[in-house]
């Protein structure tokens, strides 16, 4: 029954720091796209495109 417990203790820890990592890493920026948005206006017209010619 100790190593249940001892388990259990030692699981929500690892949780936790896994859940500190993650919310560290969104607030200081990691996920952050600085390539993807400077080049979508250039994709725009094919994506216009193709649903003009699907809904014709």
């Amino acid at each position: 029954m100790n190593v249940l417990i001892f388990l259990l203790v030692v699981s929500l820890t690892v949780a936790l720091c896994f859940l500190g990592a993650y919310i560290w890493s969104v607030k200081t920026g990691q996920f952050d796209d600085d390539y993807s948005p400077a080049h979508r206006i250039l994709f725009d017209d094919t994506i216009d495109t193709i649903k003009n010619e699907n809904k014709k």
